[in-house]
């Protein structure tokens, strides 16, 4: 800690990212900031330091992917480090995740805590701490014992240098409760770092004194006068943000042997916020009721689509790799297409991923294809529409089948969740999703996840609501902890008291159901050139529906007429009325036949008046 009266000066700053976010991409926070100090304090020399990816080089890949996947397997590593007394209840955490994984059950704790401090030993070892003045730390999900570690460490090699440090674990209420508790932090950034973190440096190389260094926005500081909140202070246009600095990552991963090189996946960012959060269309709540992931912004903002384009062209470029993956919380909406249009004009090869909203339209899936979107997430969650209302998604379960068609039509990887056990479901909810899942067994299965209470998120905020009687830390972070510091700060993953026994036994007919949908899929797709389950041939005046089905023969049914015009009408969803117009002379109780019997066939999805095609077309 720097003493009162001195003043600190800053010239040479060094951001770091440690474990465990995916080692096969840079970081983007700390390549954005770099960026951004490099522009804005061109006479600070700022380095940036990607420690986690040297520790999976080390430790190995496949040991280091499958620690990552799990919070508390991630942050018992660091924890039984940072507080060895705590060992023997933190393993017995340990062993209770990793007992299921293929990897880490062949491997003893103590073996992986041991390869996991010598790694972090050696990685210490190449920076020259003394020299450094400050020291800036992302940390979010997984990062919080590895942070603390390292900064422990680098504290005792530099008592004087200053620790900032920031991401979505340091936002909120319990900013001072960290410092209160970790004495080697000196700020932290609350909410996006780039503008505080700069006018935290420049204060500090034009204060006299440190403790008379003024309120800053967007800092919580241990020295001078109390600014509890933070506040909030980001860049109010997107389009002042240079192109992320990702040249450390990619220099040190040259540096390795042959044999511990690939290509990695480039993150880039076209927006910050939740367009659905801030859109006119939300309700009053805004949001998801199940996200915390905006803590760290206010409202939503966009780069333009020319500038997203222009630094994949320089960063694909500058590292010679075509895998780039959108960092956005969601996708902006985009009718036009034109962000997708300016990096198909690149004409590269590219790999892409990103993450949509379930109302996306086949087109702009198409012109995303056609520009390299390869594997895509979409905010399905549920497929009850009941329960989509309950956690303010603003979909129905009619959108989401048509997107996860769509998904099928394109050969886009789908990669989407389904949240299980959310609170405040109930029976019909679960009956409900049971019986969509049965329309949508064509399709790439979801992925089950257990809802897991965020900080600040709006289920938190009115957990009363969702039939919650009370919010508090997870369990885990007792085993990790001390319980001083569990009893006085509030952790980004929360647990809670209600109604988790009835929820874990009303949803096991749908994981039972999830696990044969990921079976049959997979046995069905298991055949060379595996054509969509659903599909259908159109022969001009006719159209030929083929129902594969799972140890039985394919069912095939001929539609003629208008029978093939309405079924290839409803490619997209649309309602009755809709469909009589498009048809002048067909009345409702000739249609109504048709699409009852189409949907009793699976062959069409009804919800209320609205009706989907579930079959995709091919060409042979």
């Amino acid at each position: 800690m720097i003493p009162d009266g001195q003043q600190q000066r800053i010239q040479n700053t060094t951001l770091v990212a440690a474990p465990w976010p995916l080692f096969d991409r840079p970081s983007i926070q700390i390549g954005v900031l770099k960026a951004y100090l490099d522009q804005h304090l061109p006479s600070i020399q700022t380095d940036a330091r990607h420690l986690f990816l040297s520790i999976a080089a080390q430790i190995g890949y496949k040991t280091y992917q499958s620690l990552s996947r799990r919070t508390w397997l991630a942050e018992s590593i660091y924890a039984a480090m940072l507080y060895p007394q705590r060992r023997p209840g933190i393993q017995k955490m340990y062993l209770k995740y990793a007992r299921h994984d293929p990897v880490l059950k062949r491997q003893a704790f103590p073996d992986i805590v041991r390869q996991v401090k010598t790694a972090s030993r050696d990685v210490i070892k190449q920076v020259d701490w003394s020299c450094v003045d400050l020291v800036g730390f992302s940390v979010s999900l997984c990062q919080l014992t590895a942070a603390l570690y390292f900064i422990n460490k680098i504290k005792r090699i530099n008592p004087d240098i200053l620790v900032v440090v920031g991401g979505s674990t340091f936002c909120g209420p319990s900013s001072q409760s960290y410092l209160d508790h970790f004495k080697h932090i000196d700020f932290i950034v609350n909410g996006e770092g780039e503008t505080p973190l700069a006018t935290l440096i420049s204060a500090l190389n034009s204060t006299r004194e440190i403790k008379r260094m003024p309120i800053i926005p967007g800092i919580v500081s241990r020295h001078g006068r109390k600014n509890e909140d933070g506040g909030f202070r980001q860049i109010p246009v997107l389009q002042d943000l240079p192109c992320p600095d990702f040249d450390d990552y990619f220099e040190r991963l040259e540096e390795f042997i042959p044999e511990k090189r690939f290509f990695p996946t480039i993150p880039v960012e076209g927006s910050r916020g939740c367009w659905w959060q801030r859109s006119k269309d939300a309700s009053s709540e805004k949001g998801c009721a199940f996200c915390n992931l905006n803590l760290q912004w206010e409202g939503y903002r966009r780069k333009a689509s020319f500038q997203v384009a222009q630094e994949i062209e320089t960063l694909t470029d500058a590292h010679q790799t075509l895998s780039v993956a959108f960092m956005d919380n969601v996708m902006p909406v985009d009718k036009g297409g034109s962000l997708f249009r300016e990096i198909d004009k690149l004409n590269k090869n590219i790999k892409l991923f990103g993450e949509f909203r379930a109302n996306t339209s086949i087109a702009a899936l198409r012109r995303m294809k056609t520009a390299g979107m390869q594997e895509i997430q979409v905010g399905i969650e549920s497929l009850s529409t009941r329960l989509l209302k309950k956690m303010n998604k603003g979909t129905r379960v009619i959108q989401n089948l048509e997107i996860m068609k769509h998904c099928e039509t394109l050969g886009l990887k789908n990669v989407s969740n389904l949240i299980l056990r959310f609170p405040g479901s109930d029976d019909k909810d679960v009956a409900e999703t049971l019986q969509t899942l049965e329309f949508a067994m064509p399709f790439q299965p979801l992925k089950p996840v257990r809802f897991w209470l965020g900080l600040e998120s709006p289920v938190w905020r009115k957990h009363r609501k969702f039939n919650i009687k009370a919010v508090y830390n997870h369990p885990g972070y007792r085993v990790l902890f001390p319980e001083t510091v569990v009893k006085h700060l509030q952790f980004i993953i929360q647990s809670y008291r209600g109604d988790l026994t009835r929820q874990r036994k009303a949803w096991r007919p749908v994981e039972k159901k999830i696990n044969q949908w990921n079976r049959i899929y997979t046995q069905m797709h298991s055949a060379a050139f595996s054509r969509p389950i659903l599909n259908f041939q159109d022969g001009g005046t006719f159209l030929i529906i083929n129902q594969r089905k799972h140890n039985a023969d394919t069912a095939t049914h001929r539609l003629t007429g208008l029978s093939r015009e309405i079924y290839l009408f409803c490619q997209t969803h649309c309602s009755i009325n809709r469909i009589l117009s498009a048809f002048p002379g067909l009345t409702e109780d000739k249609l109504m036949p048709f699409l009852r019997m189409m949907a009793a066939k699976r062959l069409m999805y009804t919800e209320n008046d609205r009706y989907l095609s579930l079959a995709s077309p091919i060409k042979f």
